[in-house]
Order: structure tokens, then sequence, then C-alpha cells
């Protein structure tokens, strides 16, 4: 395990906002997790992949930090089971799957984050979901200090949704899924035509967090904001995504947590007032 003091959080949040942590843990092992939260003496604040959160504060010293992003990663793949840790980038998933010839993961190579975000939030992107693919979850219980293991079907997935949501006591560890076989060609193929899609459509080349907003039934968050001429709009460094307008991205480098979170209220606000219709937050405040 690696223990960090005065960490810079810049590059572990994809919005890219400055911030800093008076301390940092990174587990390696089990044993490394199990140490971390059965002291309760501080709160633990957990980031994985950094790519649905909103950093709202400088300085952070009444908190401690557990990364587990690049540093709990490992990955192993027995026939067409393939398990892999909470810190494993999807990036990275995608390209094992790859290289053992499964199939299903096409769709969240180009998606940033990590495993554990992606179980947490049940990853989306393009009508797939990640827990299609997911037949059971390891987590860390902080109340009784175990590790568990729960099947897919009682882990309350929906979309976007997942029991961890509900659960912050759980900590997930890993995930095994069950992909089926297929053609590697035809999966390198899918990969590359959905990069292609994704970048298409969606801000790459400027820091963001991804969709800012869930989809209220039988809207699209993107559409109304649109609407109402708020691409392009700012907050200090924070902008609705010319591109798309439901993203905001820090188009200047120098957007702070305050920026987004005042500019996530002004499209809230605007949105409400037009269509009576409360958009709810997708990304996690810090």
């Amino acid at each position: 395990m690696k223990i960090y003091h005065d960490y810079d959080l810049t590059g572990c949040n994809s919005y890219r906002v400055r911030a800093v942590a008076a301390r940092v843990y990174m587990p390696e092992t089990d044993e490394d997790i199990a140490a971390i939260f059965s002291d309760r003496s501080r709160p633990r604040v957990i980031l994985g992949g950094g790519c649905n959160v909103i950093l709202s504060k400088a300085y952070y010293d009444q908190v401690d930090f557990v990364i587990f992003n690049n540093a709990f990663s490992a990955c192993s793949v027995q026939g067409n089971r393939l398990t892999a840790e909470a810190g494993l980038p999807l990036n990275i998933l995608s390209e094992t799957a790859l290289e053992n010839e499964l199939s299903g993961l096409e769709y969240f190579y180009d998606v940033p984050g990590s495993v554990g975000g992606a179980v947490f939030m049940n990853a989306e992107t393009l009508g797939e979901s990640f827990s299609d693919w997911i037949e059971s979850v390891t987590f860390f219980d902080t109340q009784d200090l175990s590790f568990k293991t729960l099947p897919k079907q009682e882990l309350a997935f929906g979309y976007r949704q997942s029991l961890f949501q509900q659960r912050p006591e759980w900590i997930i560890v890993r995930v095994r899924l069950g992909l089926p076989h297929g053609n590697s060609r035809a999966i390198h193929k899918k990969m590359m035509d959905n990069q292609a899609l994704r970048r298409q459509k969606q801000p790459w080349d400027v820091p963001s967090a991804g969709s800012v907003f869930r989809r209220p039934s039988g809207r699209f968050v993107g559409q109304m904001i649109e609407a109402l001429g708020l691409k392009g709009y700012t907050c200090g460094g924070a902008m609705v995504s010319p591109k798309h307008a439901g993203f905001i991205v820090n188009y200047n480098g120098q957007a702070t947590g305050r920026d987004i979170l005042e500019l996530i209220a002004v499209i809230q606000d605007k949105v409400f007032a037009a269509y009576q219709v409360k958009l709810d937050l997708e990304q996690r405040i810090i």
C-alpha cells in the first residue's frame, strides 16, 4: 500500500479540477483495503477513475482519499469468465476481453472510468449496460469488516443504478463477468466503430466528466438544454459543451468545482422554468 501526503488530485478527476488531499491511500491488496477501512478515525472518500465526480474544494484536510485507479487493478481470465479488480480502467478491461476473444465489452472501450465506477453507476452507453455481463460482485462491508460476494440478481441493477448507491458502507473490490466468445476481428471493429461514434457526438478533447444529469422519463437532457440556447454558456472556466449540451467541460483548464456547481444550478433552474422538469445530478459531489 502506498500513502501520500498533500497529494495533487488534478490528474485523478476527469474535469481536471485542481485540488489537493491532505492524505491519500492507494491499496494494492485485499489486506490493504481491510486495514484502511478498519480504521474509523477519519472518514474516507473513494476515487476510481474520477470520471463521474466533482471536486468542490481546493484542499481536503478533513477526509482521507482512497484511490483505486491503476493501484488495485489486477485482471484474470478463465474460459469465458473475466475477473477484474475495481481500479482497472475500462479501456484495459475491454482490451483484455479482445485479447481473449471475448465479446460484450466493445461498447465500453472508449468509456472513461474504472471497473468499480462502472459497477457502482451501472455504466450505460449506446443502449448497453455494464450489468448485462456481471455475474457477481465482491465487496468489503465496512460495518462488519468482512469481504462478501453477491450475485447480480441481488444487486438491484437498473438504468445507471445499483444497490451500491444505497449502501455506501459497501466498498466494491472486484467483479466477475461472463462473456460470450467472439471473433477478434469483429470485436476490434466494433470497438473502433463505437469509439468513432462517441467522439463524433461527445466532447473528448477537453476535460469533462460525461453526462451531467440523469435522463428524465420521456425527455432528452441535451435537447432541452440546447433548445434553451445554453450551448457555450459559461460560469468561470466551466462551459456547457458546444458539441453536446448534456456535458459540461473545463474549457480553459481553469474551472473550479464551484464554477461547475454554479453552472449546474443555472441549467437546472432554466430547464425547470421552461419544462417543469427537475434534472437530477448524475455526478457525485465531493
